[in-house]
């Protein structure tokens, strides 16, 4: 039992680690700018794009935008989560049972001939979103992988030789 609550806490301590890497902080900043820079696209070169655009594809803009947006707003829920436990400001079992409410496989985009038929601007913030979402799910799954998948695999020999030394102490 010690055991298990020493494997936890290191486990726990690794994860923590990880939201306190450079690379969490150079995840969570790319992921914040491309959120502004999506917000100021959409409302700005975006709208006047949308507008010179053929209707069938017009429709499609505005159901990639908002796919788009709901997939930023989703991957920055998740990264202010974690930056809160990164902060202090809540424990990562906290923010394990509230990224429950955060859909990382949310609004994947449509099909890719459709998009092909988008401005320039928002097909590269489309793969660039894609890009982050990917990148937060690997970063997720390290992070809150059950304890068991987690747990160090150790030295494949020392059972072998706990049997080899229970069998001569006979």
């Amino acid at each position: 039992m010690a055991d298990r609550l020493h494997s936890d806490s290191a486990l726990v301590q690794f994860s923590e680690r990880l939201t306190n890497s450079a690379a969490f902080g150079t995840l969570f900043r790319e992921g914040m700018d491309l959120v502004e820079e999506t917000a100021a696209y959409l409302d700005g070169d975006g709208r006047a794009e949308a507008k010179a655009l053929e209707r069938s594809v017009s429709l499609t803009y505005a159901t990639e935008s908002m796919r788009l947006t709901t997939r930023l707003m989703q991957l920055a829920s998740w990264l202010l989560l974690h930056r809160a436990v990164k902060e202090g400001e809540m424990t990562l079992t906290q923010a394990n049972r509230e990224k429950t409410k955060v859909k990382l496989s949310a609004a994947d985009p449509g099909p890719e001939d459709m998009i092909a038929k988008l401005p320039l601007q928002l097909q590269h913030l489309i793969e660039r979103s894609m890009n982050l979402q990917s990148r937060v799910r690997r970063l997720d799954t390290s992070i809150h992988a059950p304890a068991a998948e987690r747990a160090p695999i150790g030295n494949p020999l020392v059972p072998q030789l706990n049997r080899l030394k229970a069998a001569f102490e006979r």
